[in-house]
Order: C-alpha cells, then structure tokens, then sequence
C-alpha cells in the first residue's frame, strides 16, 4: 500500500454576489489566480480556497474559515486602512487573545462567511491549548 501523503485542502467558499465577494478578497489582499463564471481559485501565499457562484443563507451564516498569519496586527490595521468595513457593509471585532493561544479577529465576509484571522501567541498562563 502507498504512503497516504496529502498536497492541499480547500475550502469551497459560498458567495451570494459573486463579483462582489471576488472584490472583497481582493481587497483583503487575496489574489484571484483563476476564475470562470461560477469558480475562482483565491490564493495568499500558501493559503487558498474555492469560491464558488451558490449561495444558501443557513450554509453561508453557518460557514467559519480560520487564517493563520505571522502579524495579525498587520492584518487589522490593512482591513482598517482599506476601510473594508464601511465599504462592503460587513461586521468585524477588533484583535483579542483567546485563551487558546491564538490573538484573532473576526470579519464576515459579504455573504456572511465568518472569517477568524489569527496568529499564535502563548496560551494565558494556568490554561493549556
């Protein structure tokens, strides 16, 4: 029997106004590597996922994606300084350390997709992750 060696996993990201949603994770700082009417391949680095044309309100409201970075800091202060919030009328929460070890925002997207953008930080002491 083969090793069960794996290359990547992705995410097949729902969105309601699919050129919207490109826009938006453009404007996150995602490029749009490839995209057909219905599918775009959205990459950053080593991280990328599907988005797809379909959209179901309790699938969306219901669908989480965690971002791993080196400097969430950077990451808030880049969402701030493109005024995403305003521009695209979604909902986000400043950074915050978890008691997991992970310092986190969150933001949704324009569908609803619930977006966690963290880095990792030592758990508070007396808690284990």
């Amino acid at each position: 029997m083969g090793e069960l060696a794996t290359i990547e996993a992705k995410a097949y990201v729902p969105a309601k106004d699919f050129t919207l949603s490109k826009q938006f994770y453009q404007d996150l700082s995602f490029e749009v590597v490839w995209s057909s009417d219905d599918l775009a391949y959205v990459r950053k680095g080593r991280s990328s996922f599907l988005l797809q044309r379909f959209y179901n309100k309790e699938h969306a409201e219901s669908f989480m994606m965690h971002l791993l970075v080196e400097d969430v800091e950077a990451w808030w202060g880049h969402v701030q300084g493109q005024g995403l919030i305003d521009k695209y009328g979604v909902w986000a929460e400043p950074p915050a350390d978890r008691s997991w070890g992970i310092r986190d925002f969150v933001i949704v997207d324009p569908t609803g997709v619930l977006w966690r953008i963290g880095q990792n930080i030592d758990a508070p002491s007396g808690e284990s992750t």
